[in-house]
């Protein structure tokens, strides 16, 4: 999208405001594809946590996606969606036996991740095809908080509980489908993905009825001109290789399945703010936007970078500013970073916003959450509307304080 068509969207839907590239994600999902075209049966299973508009999510499933849920409520946004439950996959974590067996009934993936409740599900329904979540023990990840493979981690049955696995395995008769994992997010280092991957083909020999084995994703994507990012392409062509060795090994064709989020929706979202203030101090010149954590908390939360540009003054001449929000606490952005020259007014441009922004949006000082646009065929359609104060008042209960007084009173009197 061109700065030019920026402006205009923020013109025609006002600030703040999260844009999303429907080219992006097309060229993200072929890259992928591409990537695994030596594969017959390959699957990508979109993360629907990343971002979850159902405009996005039927844009995914045009392009051939199948999808990634982590609660009851993402498997009913995918089938409402217009997605077939056998295109789902439903992995959750710490939920009840009662949400895990609501899901079962609607037909799609089950995939199970801690050995007390395999084995009630097992007990319970031996029939239904269940896929096993397994912790490699890997340390994968760009930060502590999206590490998810290692010793430590809550996710997963841990390889050395194998024994203990398949015991519940052979004593309930459950069938097993399918082995799955996760090491992490922002992963660079593709030795210590094909690393784990080799924990996991060796775990698939110990299961004959296999239809799939989904190895998660965690690619890194950059986060500015000069990033490094996943290399997919050597990835691709490695993992190829020694998965149709696999097979072959294995005595069975079998599905190779990822699931990417911010690998096909981070680079296609931007997040739009107006500049409100520029307030100089004595150690720094802060930028305050209409906006804070409550519409984008990765920086607060994860301390991540989002590269942010000056759309209303592209060419000015950079000085350093500290970008900072409006909610009414430690509220930053960017602290004394290199943008073009900013007056009040100015429009600020926060790339790399598709994944885990809008999803991660909540109503903290009661400010309303923005709306969304797609940016399809060289227009702007507005696919979530701006919140009002309509919104804040539903599902809220007013109780009548003077009633509740006397009824009181009555009862102890």
């Amino acid at each position: 999208m061109k700065t030019q068509e920026l402006l205009q969207l923020v013109n025609e839907f006002d600030s703040p405001l999260y844009v999303y590239d429907a080219s992006k994600i097309e060229s993200q999902y072929k890259r992928l594809t591409n990537a695994f075209n030596k594969v017959e049966r390959f699957r990508v299973h979109y993360a629907v946590k990343a971002l979850s508009n159902i405009s996005i999510l039927k844009y995914l499933k045009s392009l051939g996606s199948c999808l990634d849920t982590v609660s009851i409520q993402e498997v009913k946004l995918g089938l409402h969606a217009g997605f077939e439950p056998s295109q789902i996959i439903y992995t959750p974590n710490g939920v009840s036996m009662e949400e895990i067996e609501k899901v079962a009934t609607l037909g799609v993936q089950i995939n199970i991740d801690n050995l007390s409740i395999l084995e009630q599900f097992g007990t319970k329904h031996p029939k239904t095809p269940v896929c096993i979540r397994i912790n490699p023990h890997v340390m994968a990840g760009g930060n502590a908080n999206i590490s998810v493979g290692h010793i430590d981690s809550k996710f997963g049955i841990s390889i050395h509980q194998l024994p203990h696995l398949l015991r519940i395995v052979e004593n309930t008769k459950m069938h097993i489908n399918g082995i799955h994992m996760h090491t992490g997010s922002d992963i660079l280092d593709v030795g210590v993905f094909l690393y784990a991957a080799e924990i996991l083909f060796d775990t698939a020999k110990h299961f004959k009825e296999l239809d799939f084995i989904d190895f998660g994703s965690g690619f890194k994507v950059p986060y500015k001109a000069d990033d490094i990012e996943t290399d997919v392409e050597e990835f691709g062509k490695k993992l190829t290789k020694r998965f149709l060795a696999f097979e072959k090994e294995y005595g069975r064709e079998l599905t190779l399945a990822f699931e990417p989020g911010k690998f096909l929706v981070s680079e296609a979202g931007v997040f739009l703010a107006k500049v409100n203030v520029v307030k100089q101090t004595t150690s720094t010149v802060f930028a305050g936007i209409d906006s804070g954590f409550n519409h984008l908390i990765r920086p607060m939360l994860y301390g991540s970078q989002h590269h942010i540009d000056n759309i209303s003054n592209p060419k000015g001449k950079e000085r350093f500013y500290s970008v900072v929000g409006y909610i009414c606490e430690t509220d930053t952005f960017a602290n004394n970073r290199r943008i073009p020259e900013i007056t009040e007014g100015d429009i600020l441009c926060f790339r790399n916003a598709g994944a885990y922004c809008y999803s991660m949006a909540s109503n903290y000082n009661s400010r309303f959450k923005p709306a969304e646009v797609l940016w399809f065929n060289g227009k702007g359609h507005l696919i979530r509307e701006r919140e009002n104060f309509e919104d804040l008042l539903k599902n809220q209960i007013v109780i009548d304080l003077e009633t509740s007084k006397l009824n009181y009173e009555e009862t102890v009197s």
